[in-house]
């Protein structure tokens, strides 16, 4: 008869010639005390736990083999543990035996095919420190998932923005005309947001990409366990030193979340933006990413960025449950916890379905060059610029802003838009004298046309083509800067997962 510990107490293995487990009822964990009742279903997180049952098939492997070099469990009994997770694993999450989660069940079938000894794979730890590793092991994945899908959709931006750089459009603030700019240096603005949003997520990635493992329950344990190791073999960057914050940590699921919920908010922006220009004609989305009316044969509707724009609810959503599931949680482990995990698996998977969609959107997208530049100059867009050129020339800019406030409203009392004739009038009305006491009549109609309104505002970061083109080149090297972290965290972690392969083959 063996005993062995679960996460909170002991029980034995009793069956009847001590291969198999106590009762047609018993698990590895619970055995037959625990494993009934009307509850059992309740507590079960067995199905949603499909997520993670590779990174517990790693984990299980990796803390094997750890006590076997440790000299903790025998090598011949870590190599009949070994081949029957290779077995597991084969058969997949599917053919596991009944429990209440994933890191019990595979225990379970492990111990079914070994005999008692196959418990020997949870000495030195708890299902506590199990399942944190399994959720940042899984997580960490998902999150460099998330950061290539932002990458190709800054690439997507890039190479639109390139290929209209100048490419006149109306620019907005408060959903009004307000001053001219480019196709370019519109969508520069969003590819800038999501680098940050990339930052945001590497970020978090760091601090999900460190190891619970050996925590055990909460108090560590007495075995002599090499917590770095399996560190090492996991392609975890280092270790959480305290037992007890290492299982109850759950700060990491936080940040992922508020990152990713941040990115979907610059993806429901943008995703509005498309929607507002698709209605106005300023670009065409692909049929590919529209779709038409069940009975108005006329309608194209832009309907995947309008799913694009609704994600930010979802991820916000996310964030506050796992938030308020986390409030208040007294320290160490809660079954709570069981809870916090799925908000951000919803909401890492809806994220990055998300960007790639609206990376495809905006890469099929057409902008319509000819709508953009009859409509860059309308409702007096250029009127800054013509501020600005009074303000050159010395006027006091309050002083300039009311001059040609004066002209809009002359133009609209007269129903046109406002040329020299009229800035000259709103001049002399406001100044006493015409505008050619200030500045040449050729200025101002050049102030007054879009284009070279775009190409006036020349400063760092504004649309003027010199400007733009310095912008393209700083949007390239972070892009190309951040492709190379993101594969190369990538790489670090396959050639653990290769380590850990090899040094599992050796010891089977």
């Amino acid at each position: 008869m063996a005993g062995f510990g679960g996460d909170d107490g002991e029980f034995t293995l009793d069956g009847d010639d001590g291969d198999s487990l106590g009762g047609s009822d018993g698990t590895a964990v619970r055995g037959d005390r625990f494993s009934g009742g009307p509850a059992r279903g309740f507590l079960s997180s067995l199905a949603a736990d499909e997520r993670i049952f590779a990174a517990d098939v790693a984990v299980d492997r990796a803390h094997v083999v750890m006590l076997a070099e440790q000299d903790v469990i025998e090598d011949d009994i870590a190599a009949e543990i070994l081949t029957a997770l290779n077995v597991v694993e084969v058969e997949g999450h599917a053919a596991l035996p009944a429990g209440e989660d994933v890191h019990e069940a595979i225990e379970t079938a492990v111990v079914e095919q070994v005999g008692p000894d196959g418990g020997k794979m949870h000495t030195a730890r708890s299902r506590n420190d199990e399942v944190a590793t399994c959720i940042r092991y899984r997580l960490r994945e998902d999150l460099l998932d998330a950061a290539t899908a932002v990458c190709d959709l800054r690439a997507v931006l890039f190479e639109a923005a390139e290929a209209h750089a100048e490419t006149t459009m109306p620019g907005f603030t408060h959903l009004q005309h307000a001053q001219p700019t480019t196709v370019g240096h519109y969508l520069l603005s969003y590819e800038s947001a999501l680098a940050r949003d990339t930052e945001r997520l590497l970020d978090a990635f760091e601090r999900v990409n460190r190891s619970p493992l050996g925590a055990a329950a909460f108090a560590g344990t007495p075995f002599d366990v090499d917590r770095e190791r399996t560190a090492e073999l996991l392609g975890f960057d280092e270790v959480i030193t305290n037992a007890t914050d290492a299982v109850a940590a759950r700060d990491f699921l936080v940040e992922s979340a508020a990152a990713l919920a941040a990115l979907a908010t610059t993806l429901s922006g943008l995703a509005e933006d498309v929607v507002l220009f698709a209605n106005q004609g300023y670009l065409e989305l692909s049929d590919d990413y529209s779709s038409t009316s069940s009975i108005m044969p006329q309608k194209k509707n832009p309907d995947t960025f309008e799913l694009v724009r609704s994600v930010a609810g979802d991820a916000s959503g996310s964030l506050t449950g796992l938030l308020t599931t986390l409030k208040g949680l007294p320290r160490a482990y809660n079954r709570d916890l069981q809870n916090a995990t799925p908000h951000v698996w919803a909401t890492v998977d809806a994220v990055t379905e998300a960007t790639e969609v609206a990376a495809g959107g905006v890469a099929t997208a057409t902008w319509n060059e000819e709508t953009l530049a009859a409509e860059a100059g309308s409702n007096f867009s250029t009127a800054t610029g013509v501020a600005d050129l009074l303000a050159m020339a010395g006027l006091p800019f309050r002083t300039a802003h009311e001059v040609v406030a004066t002209a809009g409203e002359l133009a609209s009392a007269a129903g046109t838009e406002p040329d020299y004739a009229i800035i000259d009038e709103a001049t002399e009305q406001t100044l006493g004298e015409s505008i050619a006491a200030y500045v040449e009549r050729e200025a101002v109609e050049t102030a007054l046309d879009p284009a070279a309104s775009v190409t006036m505002r020349d400063s760092a970061g504004g649309p003027a083509p010199d400007a733009v083109a310095d912008a393209l080149n700083e949007a390239e090297r972070s892009l190309t800067s951040d492709r190379a972290v993101v594969e190369g965290i990538a790489e670090g972690i396959a050639a653990a997962h290769d380590e850990l392969t090899a040094e599992v083959t050796d010891h089977v």
